[in-house]
C-alpha cells in the first residue's frame, strides 16, 4: 500500500510472465504433436482457455507497466486477478493428473 518494494514486485511479475510465456508456447508445441491442433484440443480446451486468460492480465499488467498506465495498486490488483486465474488453472491441471492417475491404477479386466 505504500508502494515500498513495488520495483521488486515488477521485476518477479515480469520474469513470471515470461516463464507463463515460454510455458504456453511449449504447451502449445506439444499439443499439436500430441493432438494435431496448436491450442484448443478437446481434451485441453478449458485448460487452454484459462490458460489464456492468465496470459491476458500478465500482459495487461506489461502494458501498464510498460506505459504507466494506472497506479502501483492497480496494477498489483490486475496481477492479483492474474494469479487467482493461475490459481484456478492449475487446479485444473492438477485434478486432471489426479483423474488420470486414479484412472491408471484401476484394475483392468482380462479379456477371456
Amino acid at each position: 500500500m505504500t508502494g515500498e518494494g513495488a520495483f521488486a514486485a515488477d521485476v518477479s511479475i515480469v520474469v513470471k510472465t515470461l516463464v507463463l510465456y515460454t510455458i504456453m508456447i511449449t504447451g502449445s508445441i506439444w499439443e499439436k504433436v500430441v493432438f494435431g491442433r496448436w491450442l484448443f484440443a478437446p481434451a485441453f480446451f478449458w485448460e487452454d482457455v484459462f490458460s489464456m486468460l492468465v496470459l491476458a492480465l500478465h500482459t495487461a499488467y506489461l502494458v501498464m507497466l510498460l506505459f504507466a498506465i494506472g497506479t502501483v495498486e492497480q496494477r498489483m490488483l490486475v496481477a492479483l486477478a492474474a494469479y487467482a486465474t493461475y490459481m484456478i488453472n492449475a487446479g485444473q491441471f492438477l485434478w486432471k493428473l489426479r483423474v488420470a492417475r486414479l484412472q491408471g491404477s484401476a484394475p483392468q479386466a482380462v479379456a477371456a
